[in-house]
Formats: structure tokens, C-alpha cells, sequence
């Protein structure tokens, strides 16, 4: 999650702070407020803020601190009131549960106390600040308070462009403070609350009422705020300490705060949010936007109420991970039983990278330690996977299913991402979709079909290069990848590099498409991967202005780079703007004030984005980012070695290659596609990516997965209804179950959070099919509307279905192949006295643990590596003199040494000093070189 939203009582402490700071002490707001929790001591809190009880503040305002809105309207304000009617009143709503608006239901635990300020009506205003995708937006009312009414409709609004210095001109001051006698009081406190906007990377800030009192001074009375979560590494110091409360009506269960904290630990993602702990249906879905989908198929027919919880793993966490976050789960299934029974759906779409047989042996090490519980509930479980070694995978699924006797019904690619929800629940029949280990599974598969195309695959032969397709997106942004298209890899990705250049062999491309990579942290060298069965050399430079000046024909960066540097990386590729035409950025939580400023600084040099979080794209026969597509097995199913007619765009990237598969099995397969990134302000939009594919006369049909959050496909609608875009396009949005939940979810990505009712996904999908594009009832029917749209075409004559060509190999790595079972290979090397095997690394038997433990030494360590035993005592403390007098440093030279060796060997007192003395040479070292040259 990006933006999140804050408590009132640290937002104004930070306006306090850098209000005043970055006027230089010119604008002061009052900086007087307490925070008061379940835990607080009244004694300790005067103590602490002392201006409560010491007579400068004679009256009070308190109210809770939860994300509430519109709390005067609620009765949820106290005004006026001295300290002990303050505590009076905090101690009649402590701990109690209300209702707001008839529909959130929550606690209150959290107040805030600050001086009351007496103001007329008529000194109270409204001011926001918003960001979007090319600046900020100010809006500003002279009517504030309770009753401000509709401000999208009265405030006067002014845009501040990214990187725009903002200096209120008059003609500005005129349109923004327009008929407001105090214009020249605010000016100087909007100017300087930007800066602090930005300087704190804040994403809203709305503050009604804004008083301005008779004697000049500005206060702001409330203050709602979210900040940009991923920009901690930029501000925490900055930020000092901010709570990030849940939703009002939704306490954070402990659960929650460990997966929340086992998330922080590792590179991959956990998420996990409560929504019904007594609901039947209990979902463990892997990808960010495969977890909305299911989430949208159970709400969709008609079980939202059931559902207990949403959530997603993903980014290949390791088995001792997903291990704890499946262990939390069943744990929280099995705290009430149900008569009917409960069902577990344990799904995803087709990974990209993760290995699903790894995450898998962590979640079935859960099962199998549950294994009772989950009888006596009466659990269900069903499993629905693909990508990476997910046939392992799945046979371990199956093996537990057996040894455990456990009810669990196990489906691969074949079957549609989210069929096992209508299964789960009753509504479809399983003998209409077959196990991933049925023998008959392939009967159901549907059958694949490809239209006639300008490349005689059939026929190509291996060294001649791809006949190059219709370059009429030359006008667009994003480059139109070709089977020339050549790229820089920022960071040391081999298994992606190898992923690219094992497509670009099953392409039958003549050249790598990846020419060279960039590792700034280390010199230039080469690293070598394979190209078929024969092996190349791929340079990694450390300096991108000599890796390009190298290979002037790059016109592609895949950028690697963390969050943390890909800023810094991104805005040095946009110095060979002439060159470089398309950046991919890969990493997730980019900061959104850096990814938008990326996103001006590109659009100005005519370069195109693809991200941030994005795992890229692809477009089958010419050019892949990344490991867009998946393992080669994938490539193969979904027939990416080859253009089809469809091109689509979506924001998930573990659902693009799911939409692989969906087109591939309902058309005659993918032209292109890309991801844009699940993050709110990708480089590059949807409607980008379908202006060039309705332009390519090769792209027949369009598909659009957009998702709740944003306004990007109403853009869509408009060159829809405008004629802009003539070609069929099926699209859905994503979060359609965003309705039945009684409180605000974030869901996988970090733009997936509508910020009013056009950003639903509901709203959206009306809009789109109100426009004229195919907008299926569920996501489950989404591969028969393309079905529906593919089989039209061709009946008018306007496709016309070719045999498929021959399918391609690619020889398999021999690490994947033992990984499988597939190969075997004897030792070329073998060793007695260590093993790296299990889990711990052991020296002869004894395991690194018990050394460090026992405090054995160097001396013991050398006794078990050499001797093959754990020596006694004196014989370790002997080899660690040993080592001590035969170190070449101080008194302990070769001299020493040599005087030492002789004497131990039996000579006599003279003959072990002269050997000695004859070891002294001109390379003695230290204060003896002229005494050695001497003797």
C-alpha cells in the first residue's frame, strides 16, 4: 500500500513543525495538542503537556482520532469545555462502540485534545491539497466547516505542475482567494503548506475548517491527511514518529499485525486483511491481482457475506514464510466451527518467477501440521496454481492429500484462474472441470487456433530473422518492439537475461536482445549465459554512458534497480533520451513524488515508461522484458513463440500472464501485451498501449483488465464514444467486491483504492459497456466474451484461422532438469569432512550451530577438517599457537618461525638462532631492511 491515511494529532504536529521551518519562522500555527489512548494516565499526560492544566488555555476542544468523518455531524466533538469536562467526556466514550451513518460499526480508544478558538462562522474556510498524476491540485472554499456542502462544485481550484516552484500571483490570488478580504494572509500560508506538502511527501491533505481569526492568526481546526507510505526511506527522519490507523470500524486483529510484521522482514509480500472471522470461505491467493479476482468471483455470486478474508503472498517468498502465513490463516479458520463446514481456496494465477513447488512445501508443511484440526471443521480445501515448477507443486498437494486423507481438489493452467470458487461453492459440476492429474483432463481443453499472418513460421528457417510486422505505432511513445529490438539490463539479473535470450532463441532471433547489462557496484567483466546448447559472453559495464556508447543500438532499458536507486538510474538513462526510447521499471514502492517526476521528465524527452511495478511485457516472436511470460513451459502453453491478433494491457503482472492463457485458449493468441504496473501513476496508461495497438493493422482485437482505483479507463470510454478507438475491445475492472466490504480495503497494488464512486470498479465497468465496449457479467465469463468476440470475427471473413506452426524448443538447463528429477549426474567432487547439504552446514558431523556454541576455535574447526574429530583441548589451543607465531606480522616472522621449526625439530640453542638469522632477506620488512641488506 502507498498512501495511508493518518492520525489528525500527528498530521498537525507536522504542520506545526514545518510550517514554521520553512517560512523561517514566519508562519506559526498552534503546536499545543494531546493524544489520549486506552493506556493514558491523566496525571502523566498534564505532566507531560503541562499547558493542559497550567491556566494558558482556559477551554478545550476533544473529539476522536480515528479516521472518522464528518464527526460534528455525529455529536462527536466536544467544544468549549474545561479540562475536567475534557476527561468527562473522554471517559463516557472510551472503549465504546458506536455506529456511524448506519453502517460502521467500531470502537473509540484513540482522542485528541487542543485549545479551543473562539471564531465567527463567517472566519471558517476550506482548503485540500491533492495529488495527481502531473502535479497538485489546490481547491479552496470561503464557506468551511460541518455545512461546506459539495466542494467539488464551489471551491476555486489552482494546479501546481511537479517541479513547478508555486508563487501566488496575483492573477492566482484573484482565482483562488477570489472575494476574500484576508487573500494577503493566506497566500503566504498556501505557498509555504506546498512545500510542506511535498517536502513530506503528503498524497491529500484537507483541512476544514481553516480559521482565520480577526487578529490574523491561521489555525487549522481539522485535518484529514495520507502520506506516501514507500517514501519512508526518504522522510521517516523527517516524519519522526506517525501512527497509520486502520479504517474506523475495523480493529487490526493480532493476526493481521503479524503478517503485517513478517511482511517488513521480507523482500516478497504479505498482506492480510479481516474481513468476517466467522465467514465459511477463507482464501489464500498468491499475486496481488489474482487475490482481487477471487475475492470479486466470490462476491460476484452472490457469497461476499461468507467471505472471511482478503489477502495476497507474493514476490516468491520462501517456504519458512508462506509456512507462517498459511499456519496464521488455518489457525484463524479453525477458531469457530461452523455445522456446514468451511472451505479453504488456496489460489493464484501463473507466476512468473516464483517457484510455486518451493511456496508450496512451506503451505503444506502447514497442512500436514494441522492436518486434525482441519478434519475436525470439516475443511475443504481447493487448489488452483501455475507457473514455475507448479506441476511439482501440485503433486505435492496431491501426496498430501493422500497421506493425510484430507478433501482436496487440486487444478493447474488447463482450468480457468478463478473456476475452483463456483466449484468450491456448489454452483459448478466437477465432472465439467477435471483435476490437473486426471487422465482425461485434456478433453475439456479447448482447442487453439491461429490466424493467417505475414510470417511463414512454418517455413523460416533458423538463421534467417523474423520478417518484421507492421511498424505503425512509430508515433507512439513506447517503442514498437521488432525482432531487432535490442536492451541494457540495469543490475545483476541473470535468470531474467537467461529467460530473455532462451525466448529470443525460441523466436528465432539471429542477435540476444539483451546486449549488455549495468552493475555500478563492481568493474567491467562478462558473465556467460547460454544461447541454445552453445554459450556467449554478455559484458556488464559498471558506467551506463559507456555501456550505450558501446551499443548504439539499444533503444530499450529494463531497469533492475531498486526503490531505493531507481529514481537516481532512471533520471541518468533520460540523458540519452536520443538513444534509450522505452525504460521498463520493474521495482515496487517507488515513491509516487519520484515516479511522477520520472514520468514529466520522460514525457518532455519522448521517452516512454513501463511502470513501476510492473514485471514488463511481451510480444510473442520479437521481444520480451524480463521474465514477462513466465518459465519456458508457460511460453510454449500460452504460444508466445508467435504473434496472434490480440493485444491487451493490464496492471497486474501475475494477471497479464494469466490473460496469456485466457487469450490463448479463446482466440488464436497475443499479438502483445503489456503490464503498466499496479502502482496509482504508472509511466504509461492504458489507453497509451490501445491508441497503438488500434493503430496496428496486424491487432485485431483489444482486451483492457483494468482494476478499482483511478480514472484512467474513463479516458478509455471517451475515445470509445469519440471514434478514436474502432476496434472490438473486452474489458473488465477488477474490485468489483469493494462494494460489499463496510469499510475502506486496500487491496494488492498500491493504486487499487477508489477515492470516490467513479473509481469503483463497478462504476467503471458500467462506463466502459455504456460506451461500447464488451464488458462480460463476471471476470469468470471474461475468456468466453473473448471467445465470443474472437469466433464473430472470424465468421465475417475479417480472420481467417491458419494452422498452427511447429513449436519450438529450447534444451532445458541441467540445474532446472535435476531439480525436476528429469537427469542425474555423478559427483565430480566429493567431500569427507564437510557437508552443505541440509539445512546447517556441518563439519565433520558436527554441525556450524554446535561450533559457535561449544566456542571450539579456529584450532577446533581445523581439528574437525583435517583430522576428521574433535581434538581434545590442549591440541586445539596447540594449533591455535601455531597459527599465532606463523602469521607474518610483529615478532611473529619467518625468523621467529624458522628459530622456532629448528629448535622443535631438536637443535641446540646457536643452530636454531642462526637459523633464524638466515632468513633474514631484503624483504624482512620493518625496521631490519638495512640490517638485513648488512648482513
Amino acid at each position: 500500500m502507498s498512501a495511508k491515511a493518518c492520525r489528525e494529532y500527528h498530521g498537525k504536529k507536522l504542520l506545526a513543525k514545518y510550517l514554521s521551518e520553512l517560512s523561517n519562522g514566519t508562519i506559526n500555527v498552534e503546536d499545543r495538542a494531546a493524544l489520549v489512548t486506552p493506556e493514558t494516565d491523566f496525571g502523566d499526560l498534564i505532566r507531560e503537556e503541562p499547558w493542559l492544566n497550567d491556566g494558558t488555555c482556559p477551554s478545550f476542544v476533544v473529539k476522536p482520532d480515528q479516521l472518522i468523518k464528518r464527526r460534528g455531524k455525529a455529536g462527536l466533538v466536544g467544544l468549549n469545555l474545561t479540562f475536567d469536562q475534557v476527561k468527562s467526556w473522554i471517559e463516557l466514550r472510551m472503549n465504546k462502540e458506536i455506529t456511524i451513518e448506519e453502517k460502521v460499526s467500531g470502537s473509540l480508544e484513540y482522542f485528541i485534545i487542543e485549545p479551543f478558538v473562539p471564531h465567527k462562522q463567517d472566519e471558517e474556510y476550506y482548503i485540500c491539497i491533492q495529488s495527481d498524476r502531473t502535479g497538485e491540485e489546490i481547491l479552496f472554499c470561503t464557506e468551511g466547516g460541518v455545512d461546506v456542502g459539495d466542494v467539488d462544485t464551489k471551491a476555486n481550484r489552482h494546479h501546481v505542475e511537479i517541479g513547478v516552484d508555486f508563487n501566488i500571483t496575483p492573477e492566482i490570488s484573484a482565482q483562488l482567494f477570489k472575494g476574500i478580504s484576508e487573500a494577503e494572509k493566506l497566500i503566504a500560508f498556501v505557498e509555504t503548506l506546498l512545500k510542506l506538502y511535498r517536502k513530506l511527501n503528503f498524497t491529500y491533505m484537507e483541512i476544514n475548517p481553516l480559521v482565520i481569526s480577526s487578529g490574523g492568526r491561521i489555525t487549522p481546526l481539522d485535518l484529514a491527511a495520507k502520506i506516501d507510505e514507500t517514501a519512508s526511506f526518504l522522510c521517516s527522519t523527517l516524519w519522526g514518529h506517525v501512527d497509520f490507523p486502520s479504517p474506523f470500524g475495523r480493529k487490526e486483529y493480532p493476526e493481521e499485525s503479524y503478517i503485517r510484521e513478517l511482511d517488513s522482514k521480507t523482500g516478497a509480500s504479505l498482506k492480510l486483511t479481516i474481513l468476517n472471522h466467522k465467514g465459511r470461505i477463507w482464501t489464500m491467493v498468491a499475486g496481488g491481482g489474482a487475490s482481487v479476482t477471487y475475492a470479486d468471483t466470490i462476491s460476484d455470486l452472490g457469497f461476499g457475506k461468507e467471505l472471511a478474508n482478503y489477502g495476497e503472498y507474493s514476490g516468491a517468498p520462501s517456504p519458512e514464510f508462506t509456512f507462517e502465513y498459511a499456519k496464521t490463516i488455518i489457525q484463524l479458520m479453525t477458531k469457530d466451527k461452523d455445522p456446514a463446514g468451511k472451505i479453504l481456496i488456496i489460489g493464484g494465477g501463473i507466476a512468473n518467477f516464483t517457484d510455486v513447488a518451493a511456496t508450496f512445501t512451506g503451505l503444506v508443511k502447514a497442512i500436514v501440521s494441522y492436518q486434525d484440526v482441519l478434519k475436525s471443521h470439516k475443511i475443504k480445501i481447493w487448489v488452483r496454481r501455475a507457473g514455475p515448477n507448479y506441476q511439482e507443486g501440485l503433486k505435492m498437494m496431491r501426496d498430501t492429500s493422500i497421506s493425510t486423507g484430507l478433501n482436496i481438489h487440486i487444478y493447474g493452467p488447463e482450468t480457468h484462474v478463478t473456476a475452483v470458487v463456483p466449484l468450491a461453492l456448489g454452483i459448478a459440476k466437477l465432472e465439467d472441470f477435471p483435476e490437473f492429474d486426471d487422465d482425461f483432463h485434456t478433453q475439456n481443453v479447448k482447442p487453439l487456433r491461429r490466424v493467417e499472418s505475414a510470417i511463414d513460421v512454418d517455413n523460416m528457417p533458423h538463421s534467417v530473422e523474423p520478417v518484421e510486422l507492421e511498424n505503425d505505432e512509430a508515433d507512439h511513445k513506447i517503442e514498437n518492439f521488432t525482432a531487432t529490438t535490442r536492451c541494457v539490463v540495469y543490475g545483476l539479473q541473470q535468470r531474467a537475461v537467461q529467460g530473455m535470450l532462451d525466448f529470443d532463441f525460441m523466436c528465432k532471433r539471429t542477435k540476444p536482445s539483451v546486449a549488455g547489462m549495468i552493475f555500478p557496484f563492481s568493474s567491467n567483466h562478462y558473465i556467460k549465459f547460454y544461447w541454445g546448447t552453445n554459450e556467449i559472453l554478455i559484458p556488464v559495464y559498471q558506467s551506463m554512458k559507456e555501456c550505450l556508447s558501446k551499443h548504439s543500438e539499444v533503444s530499450v532499458l529494463v531497469n533492475f534497480a531498486s526503490f531505493r536507486s531507481v529514481y537516481s538510474s532512471v533520471t541518468e538513462a533520460l540523458e540519452y533520451s536520443e538513444q534509450i526510447k522505452t525504460v521498463a521499471i520493474i521495482a515496487e514502492g517507488v515513491p509516487e513524488s519520484q515516479t511522477r517526476a520520472l514520468n514529466k521528465a520522460a514525457h518532455e524527452k519522448g521517452v516512454g515508461i513501463i511502470g513501476p511495478a510492473t514485471v514488463g511485457g511481451i510480444k510473442p516472436g520479437c521481444f520480451r522484458i524480463g521474465n514477462t511470460g513466465g518459465m519456458l513451459d508457460n511460453i510454449v502453453m500460452s504460444k508466445l513463440y508467435r504473434p496472434g491478433s490480440v493485444a491487451y494491457v493490464s496492471k497486474s503482472g501475475g494477471m497479464s500472464n494469466e490473460l496469456n492463457n485466457i487469450i490463448c485458449r479463446n482466440s488464436d493468441g497475443v499479438y502483445e501485451g503489456i503490464a503498466i504496473g499496479g502502482d496509482r501513476y504508472p509511466g504509461s496508461r492504458f489507453v497509451d498501449h490501445l491508441l497503438r495497438y488500434n493503430d496496428n493493422p496486424s491487432v485485431h482485437m483489444l482486451v483492457l483488465l483494468g482494476e478499482v482505483g483511478g480514472v484512467d479507463e474513463y479516458e478509455i470510454c471517451d475515445y470509445l464514444k469519440s471514434g478514436r478507438i474502432t476496434k472490438p475491445i473486452i474489458a473488465w475492472c477488477i474490485g468489483t467486491c469493494a462494494s460489499i466490504f463496510p469499510f475502506e480495503v486496500q487491496f494488492g497494488h498500491a493504486g487499487a483504492l477508489a477515492r470516490g464512486d467513479a473509481e469503483t470498479a463497478i462504476a467503471k465497468n458500467k462506463a466502459l459497456k455504456d460506451s461500447g465496449a464488451h464488458v462480460p457479467n463476471n471476470f469468470f465469463e471474461f475468456g468466453d466474451t473473448i471467445k465470443e468476440v474472437f469466433d464473430n470475427l472470424v465468421s465475417e471473413g475479417k480472420l481467417v484461422p491458419a494452422p498452427e506452426p511447429e513449436i519450438p524448443r529450447v534444451p532445458m538447463d541441467y540445474t532446472w532438469a535435476k531439480r525436476l528429477g528429469l537427469v542425474r549426474k555423478p559427483a565430480n567432487f566429493i567431500s569427507s569432512i564437510s557437508d552443505d547439504r541440509g539445512d546447517e552446514l556441518k563439519y565433520a558431523g558436527t554441525t556450524i550451530s554446535e561450533v559457535f556454541d561449544n566456542d571450539i576455535g579456529v584450532g577446533g574447526v581445523l581439528s574437525l577438517l583435517w583430522f576428521r574429530r574433535s581434538l581434545p583441548p590442549y591440541a586445539t589451543k596447540f594449533i591455535d599457537m601455531i597459527l599465532m607465531v606463523t602469521a607474518d606480522h610483529g615478532p611473529a616472522v619467518s625468523g621467529a618461525h624458522n628459530t622456532i621449526v629448528a629448535a622443535r625439530a631438536g637443535k641446540d640453542l646457536v643452530s636454531s638462532l642462526a637459523s633464524g638469522l638466515l632468513t633474514i632477506g631484503p624483504r624482512f620488512g620493518g625496521a631490519l631492511d638495512d640490517a638485513a641488506i648488512m648482513f
